[in-house]
């Protein structure tokens, strides 16, 4: 499991009842701990109910990973890897070196604005580095199509990345009003992708707050 979103780990117990083994990363108990996780779950059995139902649990993984372990599963080598703190603090990825595959969770986004939240933009930014030195030839995403141009892709999320904190920064260092910064801010690149109307302005104002407490 690439981390602990909610859309991601929403369906767990279906996996649990076919007797499928879950790893994570060990950050995620601090999150499965968390108020935030218990009190998200009771708001989302509302908000997205039926698909979200006092059936849905938060499950905790079988496996705790720390930085990094290897699978073998009929033959074929996974190599799964922390990174970050980024997306979330406790991405993990997932490499298959006989195919040149690479699964990417939520740290590459291809085709739609990516949902920055509480991420840590500059761990970000290193985990796009790290992605890049496996050279895949496919990324398949935790959102949308997988990726056949990964390069294209990988450099997409970090451009936007990047936007976000060099329009952002200096009104964050100054105290500026984020209002202010964002309107001067030119998204011409962007306001045309899907999701940049639901997420933009959030993302923008996440990485003003989080240059902050740098």
């Amino acid at each position: 499991m690439s981390h602990y979103h909610a859309d991601h780990v929403y369906g767990l117990q279906e996996f649990k009842k076919i007797g499928a083994k879950i790893y994570a990363q060990g950050e995620g108990r601090n999150y499965l701990s968390s108020e935030t996780a218990k009190q998200r779950l009771i708001a989302s059995r509302i908000d997205f109910a039926p698909w979200v139902n006092t059936n849905t649990k938060l499950i905790s993984a079988d496996v705790w990973i720390d930085q990094k372990l290897k699978l073998s599963i009929g033959g074929v080598d996974f190599f799964i890897s922390r990174v970050g703190p980024a997306h979330a603090p406790e991405d993990l990825m997932v490499y298959v070196p006989s195919e040149k595959v690479l699964f990417a969770g939520d740290l590459v986004f291809r085709g739609r604005i990516p949902f920055v939240g509480n991420a840590d933009s500059k761990g970000w930014l290193k985990g796009l580095d790290e992605i890049e030195k496996f050279n895949p030839n496919i990324v398949i995403p935790g959102h949308g199509n997988y990726s056949v141009k990964p390069s294209e892709d990988i450099a997409f999320t970090r451009n936007y990345l990047k936007y976000l904190r060099e329009s952002m920064s200096a009104a964050a260092i100054n105290m500026d009003p984020f209002e202010d910064a964002y309107k001067q801010a030119d998204w011409s690149e962007y306001e045309g992708m899907p999701l940049f109307r639901a997420a933009n302005r959030m993302n923008a104002y996440n990485v003003y707050l989080s240059i902050q407490a740098e």
